[in-house]
């Protein structure tokens, strides 16, 4: 429930807050004060499209705020969620406009996305505008409100079925798909094959290219190599023909500091040759053995050769590096691992999308079931409220005919109406009038009310196309969709005024420059007052004062006989 509602710089209003009534508040006005500015900036709230237009004129932004209780565990949760708080069970939602077209939403002083802030207040509130009409004659409006009708009887298989289709759709997609790739699969199998048999009779190992190219640029350079090693070696430990080196120097230092007379400082000293000694003659074996393995091998060289050309023809398909290769190989692997079950996939597929098949029958079967039956009940309930609005001989049906099942089962919804004895039931938007329209919205809406409570349903010019005694049924059905919910209309006409529990009207004034309206509480004093202006313009006319006083006077015992 709306408990406030607070308007700056939107349309012609300059300022305005409004406090619904729990029950039924109306909002009345001269053409073009702006009353449906109240529809629209609850139309806001509920994350419609935001427009600069909408600005007041001279303003640079509009606001509108509204605070709604709140105790539903699952609404509060999601406030939480956005990261909003709440003011003990009262949450407040807000949306600016800017008039260069930017939007900023709030929930509970969280900004959030305009469709976040939605997903809240759609199940707060309920606007039922102009629009509706037209939408009242859409087969999938009309399936709606069979199906809120029918409730749980049509929703505990609604449910199954829509999660059954959802996965009968995606399986029938992919089922497709593979199918129609089959020949481009099979192409892509004998291409993966081949490139890994050849991998495979090569088996290159990791970094297996960088290795044997450093080789082989030592085994270019052997030559120049044994030159340079040898030279190094003789340095350090001496050679046949010259006996020596450093190896030989520093031993015989080492020797002379033994012989020397003792002394601590030496000590070290000697230490550190003898360590010197052992690092030059490890290195003098490693020289010597790198060395001996330049002649180790003859014929290497070609064998590293003939096995880069191996790796090269990998290289030039599969990747850069033998490293890409493997990495290539392992990624086909898994590919060819899915491809080669493709085939068992679509067995699979094809046997799901049969067995969902049947469960959708049968779900279907029990939907349209349900939906039959709901719809006589619905029909008839809503013909005895059209009779009371004025239109004795309507009739009205539900036709459920069969469809091709989609996800809201297989039927194909058809609302029928006539208005007139004798006439033929035919669609609802080919026969109806602006104001039998209007009138089957309202019954159907009475109807669906029953029993339940809670939420806010807002009307905009439900009266629109009536007049006269069937307007005083238009607000005498206001009045009991009032004792379940909040209803809060918007309405020109004074027969629907006079059964609000609380009534504002917005007030235009103009300075010359800039037409600006506010919303005024109608004291009780001064129902009788404006419901006159509302019928004759005369708020002082006698005649339209006493009209006004017996229309309060009905609508008061109107509420009291229940």
């Amino acid at each position: 429930m709306i408990t406030e509602l607070s308007i700056a710089d939107l349309g012609v209003i300059k300022a305005a807050s409004i406090e619904p009534h729990p029950g039924l508040t109306v909002v009345t006005g001269e053409t073009g004060a702006g009353k449906t500015m109240i529809v629209t900036g609850l139309g806001l709230l509920l994350g419609g499209r935001a427009d600069p237009g909408s600005v007041r004129r001279g303003a640079d932004r509009a606001r509108v705020e509204g605070r709604f209780q709140l105790t539903e565990a699952e609404l509060v949760e999601a406030v939480t969620d956005a990261g909003g708080e709440l003011d003990e069970d009262e949450l407040i939602v807000a949306r600016q406009v800017t008039a260069v077209g930017r939007s900023r939403a709030y929930l509970g002083g969280a900004q959030v996305p305009a469709p976040m802030c939605a997903r809240v207040t759609e199940a707060l509130i309920a606007i039922h505008g102009q629009s509706e009409q037209v939408r009242l004659t859409a087969a999938d409006r009309q399936r709606t409100l069979l199906d809120r009708f029918a409730g749980e009887t049509v929703a505990s298989v609604l449910g199954p079925y829509a999660r059954r289709y959802a996965e009968r759709r995606a399986a029938a997609i992919e089922l497709e798909r593979l199918r129609a790739e089959a020949q481009s699969r099979a192409r892509e199998i004998d291409v993966l094959r081949f490139g890994l048999t050849e991998i495979e009779q090569v088996d290159p190992e990791a970094g297996e290219d960088i290795t044997l190219a450093a080789e082989a640029a030592r085994l270019h350079s052997a030559d120049d190599l044994r030159v340079a090693v040898g030279a190094a070696l003789s340095s350090v430990a001496g050679g046949d023909d010259e006996p020596g080196g450093a190896l030989s120097e520093v031993t015989a230092a080492r020797k002379a500091l033994e012989q020397g007379p003792s002394d601590g400082a030496l000590a070290e000293l000697g230490r550190r040759l003898a360590e010197a000694g052992y690092q030059l003659a490890d290195l003098a074996s490693e020289l010597a053995r790198y060395l001996s393995d330049l002649d180790a091998e003859p014929g290497r060289l070609e064998q590293i050769a003939a096995r880069r050309s191996q790796l090269g023809d990998l290289t030039r398909k599969y990747g850069s590096s033998i490293d890409e290769v493997r990495t290539w190989a392992t990624d086909a692997a898994a590919r060819l691992l899915d491809l080669e079950t493709s085939d068992d996939r679509i067995d699979q597929l094809a046997r799901r999308v049969g067995e969902l098949d049947e469960q959708l029958a049968e779900l279907a079967r029990r939907i349209t079931a349900a939906r039959q039956a709901a719809a006589t009940a619905f029909a008839d309930r809503v013909v005895g409220e059209l009779a009371a609005l004025a239109l004795p001989h309507a009739q009205l049906a539900f036709q459920v005919s069969p469809a091709d099942p989609g996800p809201h089962g297989a039927d194909q919804i058809d609302l029928l109406f006539s208005a007139h004895p004798g006439s033929e039931l035919r669609s609802l938007g080919k026969t109806a009038s602006g104001g039998e329209l209007s009138r089957v919205r309202l019954a159907l809406e009475v109807v669906l009310a029953a029993g339940q409570t809670g939420g806010t349903l807002v009307f905009d010019e439900v009266d629109a196309g009536v007049g006269g005694r069937v307007a005083v049924e238009i607000g005498r059905r206001l009045a009991r969709l009032a004792r379940h919910s909040q209803v809060i209309v918007v309405t020109h006409l004074a027969q629907v005024a006079a059964f609000a529990d609380r009534h504002y009207v917005v007030a235009k004034s103009d300075d010359g420059q800039v037409s600006t309206s506010g919303v005024l509480l109608v004291a009780e004093t001064r129902r009788a007052a404006e419901l006159a202006r509302m019928m004759a313009g005369l708020d002082t006319s006698e005649s339209a004062l006493a009209h006004a006083g017996e229309l309060v006077e009905l609508a008061e015992a109107s509420r009291a006989s229940g």
